[in-house]
């Protein structure tokens, strides 16, 4: 389904696009951040905090070695840091990939639906990945309705990271 170089690929694209919506975050009033735009998280703001959230979350799941922290950032500078901090920890983590480390089954408590689930290790990673694409989606979506010029998000037109 997938292999360590699609991961390696991945997670320069996330880094990419990360940094270009840091420069967003610091450019706009938090005021704006936060306002609700009609997403499932309201906010740029909100979203940006889910998607780093879950790559926290999808991180521990991964790899245990991984201390899964609360991604408890208040302020835009604080997701700021925690978002430089954890892409490295993403480009790390699939540098060290190798094709076993592909293999093997996920399993998972989940608190929002109280179950436990078991999924193909390479079908949680390439999700973990599409959850941010999604996500970032949306937040694209919400700069240009506030008047952001956005880069272009293709990952065809990443350029190198």
């Amino acid at each position: 389904m997938i292999t360590a170089e699609y991961c390696r690929t991945m997670a320069r694209y996330n880094q990419w696009q990360n940094n270009s919506l840091r420069d967003h975050v610091k450019a706009m009033d938090e005021d704006a951040l936060r306002a609700d735009r009609g997403a499932f998280f309201g906010s740029i703001f909100e979203t940006l905090v889910h998607v780093l959230w879950a790559d926290l979350l999808w991180l521990n799941r991964l790899d245990a070695t991984i201390a899964v922290r609360e991604a408890d950032v208040a302020t835009p500078a604080e997701w700021l840091a925690e978002r430089f901090r954890v892409d490295g920890v993403i480009r790390e983590w699939a540098r060290g990939l190798k094709t076993v480390d592909l293999t093997g089954d996920v399993v998972w408590t989940s608190k929002i639906y109280g179950k436990t689930f078991t999924h193909p290790r390479q079908l949680c990673i390439a999700h973990m990945f599409n959850h941010q694409t999604h996500h970032r989606g949306q937040i694209h979506a919400m700069l240009t309705a506030a008047g952001c010029t956005t880069i272009d998000s293709d990952l065809i037109f990443m350029t190198e990271a």
